[in-house]
């Protein structure tokens, strides 16, 4: 007969089956614990400090507030180019150049009074002062026919002179002015017009303006005539900045040839009527802007310049009743038709 085996021995066996099968199953080594133990481990909280830097990343950027005055930003301008002060040498060969180009522009360039002898291009010139050519022109026919020799004019009836000169304005000076150079020349020159500045300048209501007028057109004698259309151009060229005619008279002689000085006059004048006006020049349509430093300050659109030349450049008659043969344009009309 089989034993049975008692309960005691039973549950031994049992207990050493299970430790058997228990000790197949490999062991996790001991840094595949600690790896899981890290994994398995809930995060740490951050301390103080690192709250603050992780608040710090995480807050969104607010956009700046623009400042009340800022203006929107307009582009940098360019650089201006400061010219350079210009030597001598350069200033007379543009002034010269000038000069040449207004000799093809104005070749029939001439006074513009009318006259037939020293005696009247002298009155004519004194009446000239605040007015104009044409009313000159306009008014000195019938004074010279009244009055046609210096003993005539001054042997006259004031008021008789000063109701033929009235249209020229200022009509009271200019009589005691042209009655006085009258009488010098009857008393100190024999009835005649004398040919130097030094003695021009001694008759009564006579400059060197008029003087060099009546010295470079009755008697050929070079000279620079200074008046408000030749200083206001040679100071919009650059050539002098000075506004006294004795100092603008002496600086342009010492830059052009004695032989150009009473040409150059009228040239200057010719274009300061008829172009380079006083209010509104007419830029667009000057033959000599590429020369000119004072280009841009009139009208520089093409078609509103030639809008705004005036005598014979415009299609307008002259100054002169009797212009000289070769001026292009029409003669002026007597004062009864103006």
């Amino acid at each position: 007969m089989k034993s049975t085996p008692s309960p005691r021995k039973a549950t031994a066996k049992k207990a050493t089956a299970s430790k058997q099968a228990a000790g197949k199953k490999p062991k996790p080594s001991t840094a595949k614990k600690a790896t899981a133990a890290k994994k398995a481990t809930p995060a740490k909280k951050a301390t103080p400090a690192k709250k603050a830097t992780a608040a710090k990343k995480a807050k969104p950027a607010t956009p700046a507030t623009p400042a009340k005055s800022a203006k929107p930003a307009t582009p940098a301008k360019p650089a201006l180019k400061i010219p350079q002060p210009e030597s001598r040498l350069s200033l007379v060969r543009r002034a010269r150049r000038i000069n040449r180009e207004l000799a093809e522009v104005y070749p029939y360039a001439h006074p513009e009074l009318d006259f037939e002898n020293p005696f009247e291009l002298l009155v004519a010139t004194v009446l000239s002062a605040q007015t104009t050519d044409l009313r000159v022109n306009q008014t000195t026919p019938r004074l010279f026919a009244a009055y046609p020799t210096p003993e005539d004019l001054a042997a006259a009836n004031p008021e008789e002179v000063e109701e033929l000169i009235r249209p020229t304005g200022f009509f009271r000076a200019k009589t005691k002015s042209i009655m006085g150079l009258a009488a010098a020349l009857r008393d100190r020159h024999g009835g005649e017009v004398p040919g130097r500045l030094e003695d021009l300048v001694k008759l009564p209501g006579v400059g060197r303006k008029t003087a060099n007028v009546v010295l470079g057109n009755a008697f050929g004698v070079p000279g620079i005539t200074v008046d408000t259309h030749f200083g206001r151009l040679v100071r919009r060229w650059k050539w002098t900045d000075s506004e006294d005619p004795e100092k603008i008279e002496a600086l342009i002689c010492d830059i052009f040839p004695k032989s150009d000085w009473t040409m150059l006059s009228h040239r200057i004048i010719f274009h300061g009527r008829r172009i380079c006006h006083a209010r509104k020049p007419a830029c667009g349509a000057c033959p000599i802007a590429h020369l000119c430093p004072a280009y841009g300050e009139g009208e520089t659109d093409p078609e509103k310049a030639r809008k705004l030349l005036k005598y014979e450049k415009g299609g307008l008659p002259g100054q002169r009743l009797k212009p000289p043969p070769d001026y292009p344009g029409e003669a002026a009309p007597p004062l009864a038709a103006g």
